[in-house]
């Protein structure tokens, strides 16, 4: 019985060697050949990867499989950020992009990615379409490609750049003279924030800066706990700030002159306020309904649409391409502005913060304590939870029910724009979802203080647990 193809939340992700197989993939390569030729016109499209393993014999594969079925593979040359990708989409009118990345997946994942022509994730009505082709299929075997025939190879790089210099003012950043460290985990980021920066004068060094398909033996995850290389390069180069990426550099991470962690909520926050106080940009936000509501105090106070979405960057993406929003973000460390991609972009994010404390001369921290003395202080956290399958079952069904209290906090409203989110009296809220991409329940709070975080995490937990 072939295995059942699922795009999730960013694409088909898979264990390597388990559902993740050369039979799968042609499958799913064949599913979207199928989808695309059903458009109208002559269609192109991009093949990407990230560094993974084995990722340059999945890019020829799929090559030869949309040549064989009437559309004409641009195959990308080296490993590229998604951002890059995209933007190379839009830049070269294609019908798309196949990208094999498991993003921040640890490094047994690999996966498919499909974005549509203009440059976004492919929406739940396209690959509800592409799964239908694949589930058309039957159990009928995918031969493979023809060997032997050699497509047109692209590079994506010095387009994609050179719109980061036209988005990001790198003369604010060389002028203020920082010193910066540049993460890409060993990842699809390698050399492009770098590159940029030092070609424009400005102090950069790098870590984890080559080729490895294990990511150091852990996920390609900019987060806290795995950032401890960059800060000590950031502690010997005494710099003002560190910027990462994780494996495909649509996810960023960032940390402070002190080698204090700004989670991503803060950042997203941050620039909303930065991109209204200097471009003027009054179109709009979007964030996820995950988000820190940081972010829909910030909207109120500057009297400015906000848009509260599920998770998934597509539905973010969708309001920047019609130009409803000046900037979008996830907790989870996506984020794009007004006039670029409509994905995920690690590298801008980076760039953007790098230029946000050039211009306003302080700390991340520091601007952080001066927006909680503007809307109020917020403290989001996010805790991950691997259920087994029974528990998880379990859960699915509690996540069905309608709580009217936790942990003795009253539910003053119950929100179900993606999982299950209780918000309380005094603004402080739980949000429960099953992750899309790995077999994980994920719990997401926040509290209006320190202390009441601790309180409202603990209720979160054992709600999840009991």
């Amino acid at each position: 019985m072939p295995t059942q193809i699922h795009f999730g939340t960013s694409g088909w992700r898979a264990i390597v060697a388990d559902e993740f197989t050369l039979p799968n993939i042609r499958r799913a390569i064949v599913g979207i050949a199928g989808y695309v030729a059903k458009q109208p016109g002559e269609h192109r499209i991009l093949v990407g990867r990230d560094p993974r393993f084995m990722g340059e014999m999945f890019v020829e594969e799929a090559a030869r499989l949309l040549a064989e079925r009437g559309v004409v593979p641009e195959v990308i040359a080296g490993p590229a950020p998604t951002p890059a990708i995209a933007y190379a989409v839009r830049q070269r009118k294609t019908s798309g992009a196949i990208n094999f990345t498991a993003s921040h997946n640890p490094p047994e994942y690999n996966g498919i990615k499909f974005s549509t022509p203009d440059g976004a994730p492919a929406l739940p009505e396209v690959t509800k379409q592409i799964e239908a082709e694949i589930a058309a299929l039957g159990d009928a075997e995918v031969r493979p490609g023809a060997a032997g025939k050699k497509f047109e190879t692209v590079d994506v790089k010095p387009d994609y750049l050179k719109r980061l210099a036209e988005l990001i003012d790198i003369q604010a950043i060389a002028k203020a003279k920082l010193r910066m460290v540049v993460d890409p985990f060993w990842g699809a980021g390698r050399g492009y924030a770098q590159q940029l920066l030092t070609e424009n004068g400005v102090s950069a060094v790098s870590v984890h800066d080559y080729r490895d398909v294990l990511f150091g033996g852990h996920a390609p995850e900019p987060d806290d706990p795995l950032l401890g290389d960059c800060k000590a390069r950031m502690r010997e180069t005494d710099a003002h700030l560190g910027i990462a990426t994780d494996g495909d550099a649509d996810r960023f991470g960032v940390v402070d002159r002190d080698g204090t962690f700004i989670q991503p909520n803060y950042i997203i926050a941050l620039l909303f306020e930065y991109l209204v106080e200097t471009r003027g940009w009054r179109n709009g936000v979007a964030k996820s309904v995950a988000t820190t509501n940081c972010v829909n105090a910030l909207a109120e106070h500057y009297k400015i649409p906000l848009y509260e979405t599920p998770v998934g960057f597509k539905y973010i993406g969708e309001l920047i391409d019609r130009d409803k929003i000046a900037i979008g973000g996830e907790e989870s460390a996506g984020l794009t502005i007004r006039g670029h991609v409509p994905e995920k972009d690690g590298i801008l994010a980076g760039l953007l913060v790098a230029e946000m404390v050039a211009v306003r001369g302080k700390t991340l921290g520091e601007q952080l304590q001066a927006l909680f003395g503007k809307v109020g202080s917020y403290y989001p956290v996010r805790e991950n939870f691997h259920l087994t399958q029974e528990a998880k079952d379990n859960f699915t069904k509690k996540l069905k029910t309608e709580p009217r209290e936790l942990a003795g906090r009253k539910v003053s409203a119950i929100v179900r724009t993606d999982g299950l989110k209780l918000v309380f009296d005094d603004g402080s809220w739980v949000c429960y979802r099953l992750s899309g991409t790995e077999p994980v329940v994920r719990a997401y709070t926040e509290a209006r203080s320190k202390e009441d975080s601790l309180k409202l995490t603990a209720a979160a937990k054992q709600w999840v647990l009991e």
